[in-house]
């Protein structure tokens, strides 16, 4: 089933496309990678999924349900973590969530029965009295979070969501995530500058100039793209040239560029003498995104 689905969007801003003739489908249930340079349209193109931007043209439907005609309905069923943090900085950590919940009619002993469940799936029980000011980065992550999840959406969008954060509130975040998906069918719709976590998604977009360049499971964009490399040890330059295939000397090894793993297997039949100790690996989402867009993540200008 397609959750979210977007056919022929774009917006412009003055002579700036910033997004051009987009379409795409999420499916429920899914991770999803949004995947782009800074500019590149990923957050115009959230700010419209989400209805606080109007488009130029195309249509953008969720759950079945038309964005711009539908908003109110449609707004409460999608959670956002933004980039920037939008929780009030003067208000404690259960303020904050109080004032949140009570947009979508969340009261009383209905509030504290979800604030208990959200403090303890995010581990923050122990500042729900603690003003925002007060927290550190990591800790106002998980209130971020916990704001985008108090009306349990459908979807939840994660824009940058762990830029900055240390590996431990990292790995709790994608804790929650997985669990949440696995439970409950949790929908995310994901904008990542770590390729890593982009590498566990179910599907891939990279865009570029309000563009898509390529699209796919992370292991047909691998394949398509980065290709796969033999790691050769102990052999010379001289023994590699006959493969006549690409390759780099790295310190006590020679890694050569293959187009994928079956190649690798003639390449041993032809030359078994050379395949004493050797390696493969795969590519990696990184070299997917310096092909398709000629940068690395997180360069250019929002």
């Amino acid at each position: 089933m397609n959750i979210i689905e977007i056919k022929r969007l774009s917006k412009s801003y003055g002579t700036v496309k910033a997004v051009q003739d987009l379409s795409f489908v999420v499916k429920k249930g899914e991770l999803f990678a949004f995947l782009g340079v800074n500019g590149a349209g990923k957050s115009t193109t959230i700010s419209m999924i989400c209805g606080q931007l109007k488009k130029d043209s195309g249509t953008i439907t969720v759950c079945g349900k038309d964005v711009e005609k539908n908003f109110d309905e449609i707004s409460r069923k999608i959670g956002v973590v933004f980039q920037n943090s939008v929780l009030d900085a003067k208000l404690s950590v259960k303020d904050n969530l109080r004032s949140r919940a009570a947009l979508y009619g969340i009261y009383g002993k209905d509030f504290d029965v979800r604030l208990k469940e959200l403090a303890q799936l995010l581990d923050f029980s122990d500042i729900l009295n603690r003003p925002l000011n007060k927290l550190s980065g990591g800790q106002k992550r998980r209130i971020d979070i916990a704001r985008a999840l108090v009306h349990n959406p459908e979807i939840l969008i994660l824009d940058e969501p762990t830029t900055g954060l240390d590996p431990q509130t990292r790995r709790l975040l994608w804790s929650v995530v997985d669990g949440l998906r696995k439970e409950k069918g949790l929908t995310v719709f994901l904008t990542t500058h770590y390729m890593e976590e982009a590498a566990d998604s179910d599907y891939i977009i990279i865009l570029d100039k309000g563009k898509i360049v390529a699209e796919g499971t992370p292991l047909e964009l691998k394949n398509q793209y980065a290709g796969d490399y033999v790691t050769i040890y102990g052999r010379t330059e001289e023994e590699i040239k006959a493969f006549e295939l690409p390759y780099q000397t790295i310190r006590d090894a020679i890694r050569v560029k293959v187009d994928n793993t079956s190649q690798v297997t003639g390449l041993i039949t032809a030359h078994p003498e050379l395949f004493t100790d050797y390696e493969v690996t795969k590519g990696k989402i990184d070299d997917v995104f310096l092909e398709v867009t000629g940068k690395k993540p997180g360069e250019g200008a929002e």
